[in-house]
Protein backbone atom coordinates (compact mmCIF):
# COMPACT_ATOMS: atom_id res chain seq x y z
CA UNK A 1 0.00 0.00 0.00
CA UNK A 2 2.77 2.32 0.99
CA UNK A 3 4.42 1.62 -2.22
CA UNK A 4 1.66 2.52 -4.27
CA UNK A 5 1.15 5.78 -2.43
CA UNK A 6 5.09 6.79 -3.36
CA UNK A 7 4.45 5.60 -6.91
CA UNK A 8 1.06 7.82 -7.22
CA UNK A 9 3.24 10.81 -5.19
CA UNK A 10 6.17 10.30 -7.84
CA UNK A 11 3.59 10.80 -10.64
CA UNK A 12 1.54 13.74 -9.03
CA UNK A 13 4.78 15.06 -8.65
CA UNK A 14 6.48 14.80 -12.18
CA UNK A 15 2.75 15.90 -13.76
CA UNK A 16 3.15 19.18 -11.84
CA UNK A 17 6.90 19.79 -12.34
CA UNK A 18 7.03 18.84 -15.79
CA UNK A 19 5.78 22.42 -17.95
CA UNK A 20 7.32 22.87 -21.19
CA UNK A 21 5.99 25.27 -23.88
CA UNK A 22 6.48 24.94 -27.89
CA UNK A 23 6.45 28.04 -29.84
CA UNK A 24 5.29 27.88 -33.66
CA UNK A 25 6.78 30.84 -36.02
CA UNK A 26 6.96 30.54 -39.71
CA UNK A 27 8.46 34.28 -41.09
CA UNK A 28 10.70 36.35 -39.09
CA UNK A 29 9.96 39.56 -41.73
CA UNK A 30 8.73 42.75 -42.45
CA UNK A 31 7.42 42.14 -45.93
CA UNK A 32 5.32 38.70 -45.70
CA UNK A 33 1.59 38.24 -44.57
CA UNK A 34 0.88 39.21 -41.53
CA UNK A 35 -1.00 36.41 -40.21
CA UNK A 36 2.21 34.02 -40.90
CA UNK A 37 4.83 36.70 -39.59
CA UNK A 38 6.52 38.31 -36.66
CA UNK A 39 8.79 41.38 -37.53
CA UNK A 40 12.95 40.81 -36.84
CA UNK A 41 12.41 43.74 -34.08
CA UNK A 42 9.15 41.61 -32.26
CA UNK A 43 11.16 38.28 -32.66
CA UNK A 44 14.10 39.17 -30.96
CA UNK A 45 12.07 41.10 -28.08
CA UNK A 46 10.77 37.54 -27.97
CA UNK A 47 14.28 35.96 -27.37
CA UNK A 48 15.35 38.90 -25.17
CA UNK A 49 12.09 37.77 -22.77
CA UNK A 50 12.94 34.38 -22.78
CA UNK A 51 16.67 35.06 -21.72
CA UNK A 52 15.80 37.97 -19.14
CA UNK A 53 12.97 36.06 -17.59
CA UNK A 54 14.90 32.65 -17.06
CA UNK A 55 13.64 30.31 -19.53
CA UNK A 56 15.60 27.42 -20.60
CA UNK A 57 15.21 26.81 -24.62
CA UNK A 58 16.03 23.25 -25.44
CA UNK A 59 15.80 21.18 -28.86
CA UNK A 60 12.34 20.02 -29.31
CA UNK A 61 13.92 16.15 -29.00
CA UNK A 62 15.04 17.15 -25.30
CA UNK A 63 11.09 17.61 -24.48
CA UNK A 64 9.45 14.89 -26.77
CA UNK A 65 12.19 12.10 -25.09
CA UNK A 66 10.72 13.40 -21.95
CA UNK A 67 7.15 12.98 -22.79
CA UNK A 68 8.06 9.63 -24.22
CA UNK A 69 9.77 8.24 -20.92
CA UNK A 70 8.09 10.00 -18.68
CA UNK A 71 10.22 11.91 -17.07
CA UNK A 72 9.91 15.27 -15.34
CA UNK A 73 11.86 18.23 -17.26
CA UNK A 74 12.70 21.63 -15.68
CA UNK A 75 9.89 23.96 -15.11
CA UNK A 76 10.06 26.90 -17.99
CA UNK A 77 11.18 24.82 -20.20
CA UNK A 78 10.77 25.62 -24.41
CA UNK A 79 11.62 25.08 -27.40
CA UNK A 80 11.39 27.26 -30.88
CA UNK A 81 10.22 25.73 -33.78
CA UNK A 82 9.42 26.99 -37.84
CA UNK A 83 7.13 25.90 -40.17
CA UNK A 84 7.50 25.89 -44.13
CA UNK A 85 11.56 26.44 -44.45
CA UNK A 86 11.59 29.91 -45.18
CA UNK A 87 14.58 31.59 -46.53
CA UNK A 88 14.42 34.64 -43.63
CA UNK A 89 14.39 31.56 -40.65
CA UNK A 90 18.18 32.27 -41.95
CA UNK A 91 18.32 35.80 -43.10
CA UNK A 92 17.39 37.01 -40.31
CA UNK A 93 15.98 34.74 -37.89
CA UNK A 94 18.99 32.44 -37.22
CA UNK A 95 21.45 35.87 -36.46
CA UNK A 96 19.24 36.73 -33.37
CA UNK A 97 19.01 32.96 -32.35
CA UNK A 98 22.72 32.00 -32.99
CA UNK A 99 23.07 35.85 -31.02
CA UNK A 100 21.02 34.34 -27.72
CA UNK A 101 22.80 31.57 -28.34
CA UNK A 102 19.14 29.50 -28.71
CA UNK A 103 18.41 26.09 -30.34
CA UNK A 104 15.65 25.56 -32.72
CA UNK A 105 13.80 23.21 -35.62
CA UNK A 106 12.58 23.54 -38.64
CA UNK A 107 9.60 21.77 -40.37
CA UNK A 108 10.24 20.89 -44.39
CA UNK A 109 8.28 20.38 -47.20
CA UNK A 110 10.77 18.32 -49.30
CA UNK A 111 9.01 18.47 -52.22
CA UNK A 112 8.06 21.84 -52.15
CA UNK A 113 12.24 22.72 -51.35
CA UNK A 114 12.48 20.48 -54.49
CA UNK A 115 10.07 22.49 -56.95
CA UNK A 116 12.14 25.27 -55.95
CA UNK A 117 15.78 24.44 -56.49
CA UNK A 118 16.14 25.10 -60.11
CA UNK A 119 14.12 28.85 -59.61
CA UNK A 120 16.67 31.69 -60.07
CA UNK A 121 14.98 32.76 -56.54
CA UNK A 122 12.90 31.23 -53.97
CA UNK A 123 10.98 32.06 -50.96
CA UNK A 124 12.42 28.74 -49.40
CA UNK A 125 15.88 27.66 -48.36
CA UNK A 126 18.23 25.48 -50.63
CA UNK A 127 18.99 21.95 -49.60
CA UNK A 128 22.49 23.25 -49.39
CA UNK A 129 21.21 25.79 -46.71
CA UNK A 130 19.33 23.12 -45.03
CA UNK A 131 22.22 21.06 -44.92
CA UNK A 132 24.41 23.54 -43.81
CA UNK A 133 22.21 24.85 -40.97
CA UNK A 134 21.95 20.77 -40.39
CA UNK A 135 25.76 20.66 -39.81
CA UNK A 136 25.49 23.19 -37.48
CA UNK A 137 23.09 22.02 -35.05
CA UNK A 138 19.63 22.93 -36.36
CA UNK A 139 17.07 20.39 -35.97
CA UNK A 140 15.28 19.42 -39.25
CA UNK A 141 11.34 17.78 -39.19
CA UNK A 142 9.03 16.65 -41.79
CA UNK A 143 5.96 18.81 -42.19
CA UNK A 144 4.74 16.19 -45.16
CA UNK A 145 6.43 15.96 -48.69
CA UNK A 146 3.78 18.48 -49.80
CA UNK A 147 1.46 20.69 -47.88
CA UNK A 148 -1.53 18.74 -48.04
CA UNK A 149 -3.81 18.50 -45.04
CA UNK A 150 -3.79 15.02 -43.95
CA UNK A 151 -8.01 15.61 -43.11
CA UNK A 152 -8.82 16.63 -46.57
CA UNK A 153 -9.77 13.56 -48.12
CA UNK A 154 -10.32 14.24 -51.93
CA UNK A 155 -13.79 13.57 -53.17
CA UNK A 156 -14.33 9.54 -54.65
CA UNK A 157 -11.11 8.77 -52.29
CA UNK A 158 -11.26 6.51 -49.06
CA UNK A 159 -10.26 7.99 -46.02
CA UNK A 160 -8.12 4.48 -45.98
CA UNK A 161 -6.68 4.68 -49.63
CA UNK A 162 -5.84 8.42 -49.12
CA UNK A 163 -4.03 7.66 -45.55
CA UNK A 164 -2.10 4.59 -47.26
CA UNK A 165 -0.87 7.22 -50.31
CA UNK A 166 -0.19 9.72 -47.50
CA UNK A 167 1.99 6.70 -45.88
CA UNK A 168 4.44 6.68 -48.48
CA UNK A 169 4.78 10.56 -48.96
CA UNK A 170 5.44 10.84 -45.40
CA UNK A 171 7.93 8.25 -45.17
CA UNK A 172 9.19 9.45 -48.77
CA UNK A 173 9.80 12.81 -46.93
CA UNK A 174 11.31 11.54 -44.26
CA UNK A 175 13.66 9.10 -46.78
CA UNK A 176 14.64 12.31 -48.18
CA UNK A 177 15.61 14.59 -45.12
CA UNK A 178 17.72 12.12 -44.43
CA UNK A 179 19.47 12.07 -47.61
CA UNK A 180 19.80 15.57 -47.41
CA UNK A 181 20.65 16.96 -44.12
CA UNK A 182 21.54 13.74 -42.11
CA UNK A 183 18.57 14.00 -39.47
CA UNK A 184 15.64 11.75 -39.11
CA UNK A 185 13.82 12.36 -36.00
CA UNK A 186 10.25 10.92 -36.86
CA UNK A 187 8.85 14.32 -35.94
CA UNK A 188 5.87 15.53 -38.21
CA UNK A 189 4.05 18.57 -37.95
CA UNK A 190 0.24 18.68 -39.48
CA UNK A 191 0.13 21.14 -42.36
CA UNK A 192 -2.39 23.45 -41.13
CA UNK A 193 -2.89 22.13 -38.02
CA UNK A 194 -5.53 19.83 -39.85
CA UNK A 195 -5.92 16.61 -38.08
CA UNK A 196 -8.48 13.75 -37.06
CA UNK A 197 -8.24 10.57 -34.49
CA UNK A 198 -8.18 8.48 -38.08
CA UNK A 199 -4.88 10.59 -38.71
CA UNK A 200 -3.48 10.55 -35.08
CA UNK A 201 -3.78 6.88 -35.30
CA UNK A 202 -1.89 6.50 -38.75
CA UNK A 203 0.58 8.86 -37.41
CA UNK A 204 0.83 6.13 -34.16
CA UNK A 205 1.07 3.39 -36.64
CA UNK A 206 3.90 4.83 -38.75
CA UNK A 207 5.90 5.34 -35.58
CA UNK A 208 6.11 9.29 -35.87
CA UNK A 209 5.48 11.51 -33.06
CA UNK A 210 3.37 14.80 -34.53
CA UNK A 211 3.24 18.31 -33.85
CA UNK A 212 -0.43 20.26 -34.08
CA UNK A 213 -0.99 24.11 -34.07
CA UNK A 214 -3.44 24.64 -31.27
CA UNK A 215 -2.18 26.44 -28.39
CA UNK A 216 -1.50 24.65 -24.80
CA UNK A 217 1.51 23.57 -22.41
CA UNK A 218 3.38 20.60 -22.64
CA UNK A 219 3.45 17.83 -19.87
CA UNK A 220 4.31 14.05 -19.35
CA UNK A 221 0.57 13.76 -20.56
CA UNK A 222 0.56 15.30 -23.57
CA UNK A 223 -0.36 13.02 -26.33
CA UNK A 224 2.30 12.33 -29.01
CA UNK A 225 0.02 12.58 -32.23
CA UNK A 226 -1.32 15.85 -30.92
CA UNK A 227 1.66 17.72 -28.83
CA UNK A 228 0.20 21.25 -28.67
CA UNK A 229 2.38 24.66 -30.04
CA UNK A 230 1.53 28.33 -29.21
CA UNK A 231 1.42 29.85 -32.28
CA UNK A 232 3.63 33.32 -31.54
CA UNK A 233 3.79 35.15 -34.91
CA UNK A 234 1.28 38.45 -35.73
CA UNK A 235 -1.56 39.04 -34.12
CA UNK A 236 -0.44 37.08 -31.20
CA UNK A 237 2.98 38.64 -30.86
CA UNK A 238 2.62 40.76 -28.06
CA UNK A 239 4.87 40.57 -25.36
CA UNK A 240 1.87 40.39 -23.03
CA UNK A 241 0.56 37.42 -24.34
CA UNK A 242 3.93 35.84 -25.11
CA UNK A 243 4.45 36.12 -21.26
CA UNK A 244 0.89 34.21 -20.87
CA UNK A 245 1.80 31.35 -22.88
CA UNK A 246 5.45 30.63 -21.46
CA UNK A 247 3.71 30.78 -18.21
CA UNK A 248 0.90 28.31 -18.80
CA UNK A 249 0.45 24.80 -17.25
CA UNK A 250 -0.27 21.67 -19.09
CA UNK A 251 -4.09 21.21 -18.32
CA UNK A 252 -4.51 16.92 -18.31
CA UNK A 253 -8.07 16.13 -20.24
CA UNK A 254 -9.51 13.40 -21.87
CA UNK A 255 -12.26 13.36 -24.30
CA UNK A 256 -14.93 10.37 -25.10
CA UNK A 257 -14.36 9.20 -28.85
CA UNK A 258 -17.01 11.78 -29.80
CA UNK A 259 -15.73 14.54 -28.11
CA UNK A 260 -12.31 13.43 -29.81
CA UNK A 261 -13.51 13.81 -33.30
CA UNK A 262 -12.34 17.03 -35.12
CA UNK A 263 -14.16 17.35 -38.14
CA UNK A 264 -17.88 18.33 -38.03
CA UNK A 265 -20.52 19.28 -40.74
CA UNK A 266 -22.10 22.60 -40.18
CA UNK A 267 -24.49 22.89 -37.58
CA UNK A 268 -23.86 19.49 -36.33
CA UNK A 269 -21.90 19.88 -33.36
CA UNK A 270 -24.10 21.21 -30.21
CA UNK A 271 -21.75 20.42 -27.31
CA UNK A 272 -18.52 19.09 -25.83
CA UNK A 273 -17.38 17.50 -22.47
CA UNK A 274 -13.91 17.24 -20.99
CA UNK A 275 -12.62 15.39 -18.08
CA UNK A 276 -10.03 16.71 -16.14
CA UNK A 277 -7.62 14.48 -14.25
CA UNK A 278 -5.80 17.57 -11.98
CA UNK A 279 -7.68 18.99 -8.69
CA UNK A 280 -4.92 21.93 -8.81
CA UNK A 281 -7.03 24.65 -9.80
CA UNK A 282 -10.79 26.28 -8.36
CA UNK A 283 -13.62 25.08 -10.42
CA UNK A 284 -15.26 28.80 -10.40
CA UNK A 285 -11.85 30.02 -12.22
CA UNK A 286 -11.72 28.13 -15.36
CA UNK A 287 -13.03 29.84 -18.21
CA UNK A 288 -13.46 28.65 -21.96
CA UNK A 289 -14.10 30.79 -25.09
CA UNK A 290 -14.52 29.39 -28.36
CA UNK A 291 -13.40 31.17 -31.45
CA UNK A 292 -16.34 33.34 -32.96
CA UNK A 293 -18.72 32.52 -29.70
CA UNK A 294 -16.49 33.96 -26.57
CA UNK A 295 -17.18 33.27 -23.39
CA UNK A 296 -19.21 29.99 -22.91
CA UNK A 297 -21.02 28.98 -19.50
CA UNK A 298 -19.43 25.79 -18.07
CA UNK A 299 -21.77 23.25 -16.57
CA UNK A 300 -19.55 20.89 -13.77
CA UNK A 301 -21.43 17.60 -14.04
CA UNK A 302 -18.91 16.06 -11.15
CA UNK A 303 -15.95 16.85 -9.52
CA UNK A 304 -13.36 16.26 -12.87
CA UNK A 305 -16.09 16.83 -15.69
CA UNK A 306 -17.82 19.37 -17.20
CA UNK A 307 -19.30 19.90 -20.50
CA UNK A 308 -20.14 23.26 -22.48
CA UNK A 309 -23.23 23.98 -24.47
CA UNK A 310 -22.51 26.03 -27.49
CA UNK A 311 -24.06 29.51 -27.31
CA UNK A 312 -24.41 29.68 -31.43
CA UNK A 313 -23.36 26.93 -33.69
CA UNK A 314 -19.77 26.90 -34.55
CA UNK A 315 -18.29 29.05 -37.10
CA UNK A 316 -17.08 27.70 -40.53
CA UNK A 317 -13.61 26.90 -40.28
CA UNK A 318 -10.92 26.34 -37.46
CA UNK A 319 -12.31 26.67 -34.67
CA UNK A 320 -10.58 26.77 -31.23
CA UNK A 321 -12.08 26.30 -27.52
CA UNK A 322 -8.96 27.38 -25.15
CA UNK A 323 -9.65 26.51 -21.29
CA UNK A 324 -7.43 28.36 -18.78
CA UNK A 325 -7.66 27.98 -14.93
CA UNK A 326 -5.38 29.84 -12.24
CA UNK A 327 -3.11 27.26 -10.44
CA UNK A 328 -3.55 26.50 -6.69
CA UNK A 329 0.15 25.78 -6.23
CA UNK A 330 1.72 28.11 -8.57
CA UNK A 331 0.27 31.46 -7.96
CA UNK A 332 0.31 33.39 -11.37
CA UNK A 333 0.12 30.08 -13.25
CA UNK A 334 -2.51 29.01 -15.14
CA UNK A 335 -3.31 25.16 -17.38
CA UNK A 336 -4.08 26.14 -20.53
CA UNK A 337 -5.73 23.36 -22.69
CA UNK A 338 -7.10 23.84 -26.34
CA UNK A 339 -9.45 21.75 -28.42
CA UNK A 340 -9.70 22.05 -32.01
CA UNK A 341 -12.73 21.99 -34.49
CA UNK A 342 -12.49 22.02 -37.95
CA UNK A 343 -15.94 22.73 -39.71
CA UNK A 344 -17.17 22.71 -42.56
CA UNK A 345 -19.27 25.01 -44.87
CA UNK A 346 -23.17 24.11 -45.03
CA UNK A 347 -22.61 22.36 -47.94
CA UNK A 348 -20.26 20.08 -46.43
CA UNK A 349 -16.83 21.32 -48.72
CA UNK A 350 -14.28 22.05 -46.92
CA UNK A 351 -13.53 26.35 -46.22
CA UNK A 352 -10.57 27.68 -48.16
CA UNK A 353 -7.17 27.07 -46.70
Amino acid sequence: MIARVLALLCILFQTSSFAAVILQYHHVSETTPASTTISPSQFEAHLKYLQDNDFTVVPLSIIVEAIKTQQAIKDKTVAITFDDAYTDILTTAKPLLDKFGFPYTIFVNPGIIERYESRETSPYLSWAQLKSMSDEGVMMANHGFEHDSLARVPAGVSEEDWLLEQSKLLLQAEKILEEKTGQSWRYFAYPYGEYSPAIQAWVKQNDFVAFSQQSGAVGIVSDVTSIPRFPASQPYDKISSLRDKLNSLPMAITLSEQDAQTIFQHQESKQVTFKVETDDFYQSQLNCYISGLGKQKIDWLDDNTFSITFKKDLPVGRVRCNCTAASKSKPGRYYWYSKPWFVLKPDGTWFHL
